[in-house]
């Protein structure tokens, strides 16, 4: 009898270890990154990387969802230490790919800086106008919302955007020298305005800080003769 309970005890003992290492080996587990819930005090993320099966999928097609929780103990921050940034020439890559692939647009250049994106293109549209307003909607597609777009329908403008590609944010007197090239932009078809708020370069009208932009003082771009 005893036997048998020892025999018994081995058994239902070399079960639960097993049970325990496929549990911990379990690569379907949604708490894989560090196998607690969102509720302890080190839990700062929660993510789903491959979404639902179904056949069909791809990296592309998964939603994204990420949660994050500031720690319960005050004066206790998170540290995270790969914040996402900005990548510009990732940016500018991108924003030139998807103006090409725009019927009449056949050449683009792009410039990405801290908070403009400047858009020389070559084009055989029959209207400048509404073509201009494509590129520049693209652009704002892609980058953050604060950011304002410029675009010219010129390509001799590619060489004067081209200038600044290897500079950068602290450059000296490069707030001047991209404003002359911003006033000049200005002067092509930009497209319609984007709301009543906000002029054709997605600055807003009478904003608070109105005083500070590069090339208008109300929203509105200075009068200037279209090319």
């Amino acid at each position: 009898m005893k036997k048998t309970l020892l025999a018994l005890s081995i058994s239902a003992t070399v079960s639960l270890v097993g049970c325990a290492q496929m549990a911990e080996n379990n690569d379907d587990d949604i708490l894989e990154r560090s196998g607690n819930t969102i509720n302890v005090t080190d839990r700062n993320d929660l993510y789903n990387d491959e979404g639902v099966p179904n056949g069909d999928d791809t990296p592309m097609n998964n939603f994204g969802y990420v949660r994050h929780q500031k720690s319960p103990i005050p004066g206790d921050m998170n540290q995270y230490a790969n914040m996402p940034t900005l990548n510009r020439e990732r940016v500018a890559d991108l924003i030139s790919k998807l103006c090409t692939q725009l019927p009449n647009v056949n050449d683009v250049a792009t410039l990405v800086t801290d908070e403009e994106v400047l858009i020389a293109y070559d084009t055989d549209t029959k209207n400048r106008f509404e073509t201009a307003d494509q590129v520049k909607k693209t652009a704002l597609s892609v980058v953050p919302r604060y950011y304002h777009v410029y675009v010219a329908d010129d390509p001799r403008m590619m060489k004067e955007i081209e200038r600044f590609g290897r500079l950068d944010s602290n450059s000296r007197n490069i707030d001047q020298i991209i404003d002359t090239t911003i006033k000049e932009m200005l002067k092509y078809p930009q497209g319609r305005k984007l709301n009543d708020g906000e002029n054709a370069n997605g600055e807003m009208i009478n904003e608070r800080n109105d005083r500070l932009d590069r090339d208008t003082h109300d929203g509105t771009p200075k009068q200037m003769g279209t090319k």
